[in-house]
């Protein structure tokens, strides 16, 4: 008798892993990569207009006294201005997500824009109708981030701020600046310039002196700014030992 062979149905095994997790991964990929870009594109805005600040506050070390007014409207104009308009941009943006996730993009750009606001304002530039603008004048954190439209060290949302090292940051590199236009200004015939600057890097110093630092990239930067103080002092002694400046005010 013929045996018949029964036809066998074989059943397909189950997946392994769920597709809807690889899914879930594509999308939220997607979003962290578009966020990524539209970041970028902000951030690369923002460094434009803060190398156009910089290039025009570049010029102050060949400006003399009495045109020094007019260069620093064109800085505000051209440069402090898109600066502010960017930054609302980010910080409009940003918000939007974690801000320790993402600070990291951004920081080096707005100490760029701190020090260019804070040299801005520290030259005359910068004034308003309440505060006209005088020089030496240094703005605070909190009229800075009043100036950006953006809170200053939140503590209590998570958001786009102003950082408190962001500033302090932004603060020892115009003490370069300011010592490099210390040696200038006297070339300028400018020596009261360079006593004002001298009188006000070494306050800032002892500022510094008086904040407990960590052992990071913001304390090596403000040890730095013993150098500038040095290289002022030494133009200073040597103005002083050729009566171009009286001791009384080198002193002071």
């Amino acid at each position: 008798m013929a045996s018949q062979d029964t036809p066998m149905t074989t059943q397909a095994a189950p997946a392994m892993i769920d597709p809807s997790i690889f899914e879930y991964l594509k999308t939220h990929g997607e979003q962290e990569l578009e966020v990524s870009e539209n970041l970028s594109r902000i951030v690369s805005s923002l460094n434009r207009h803060v190398a156009i600040a910089q290039g025009h506050l570049s010029r102050i070390h060949a400006t003399p006294n009495a045109t020094r007014p007019a260069l620093l409207a064109q800085i505000e104009k051209d440069g402090i201005q898109p600066e502010i308009a960017t930054v609302a941009e980010l910080a409009q943006y940003a918000s939007k997500f974690p801000y320790y996730k993402h600070n990291g993009r951004w920081s080096r750009a707005m100490q760029n824009v701190v020090s260019t606001i804070l040299l801005t304002a520290w030259l005359g530039g910068l004034g308003t109708e309440t505060r006209p603008g005088e020089l030496g004048r240094l703005l605070t954190i909190d009229e800075v981030g009043e100036l950006l439209q953006v809170p200053v060290n939140l503590k209590d949302r998570d958001a786009f701020h102003l950082t408190i090292e962001e500033y302090l940051l932004a603060l020892t590199e115009i003490c370069d600046e300011l010592s490099r236009l210390a040696m200038n200004s006297v070339t300028l015939g400018d020596p009261e310039l360079t006593v004002r600057i001298s009188s006000f890097i070494k306050d800032l110093f002892a500022g510094f002196q008086l904040l407990n630092l960590k052992n990071d990239i913001l304390r090596k930067r403000v040890d730095s700014v013993k150098y500038s103080v040095k290289k002022v002092e030494d133009v200073i002694y040597d103005l002083t030992l050729r009566g171009l400046i009286p001791k009384v005010e080198a002193s002071a």
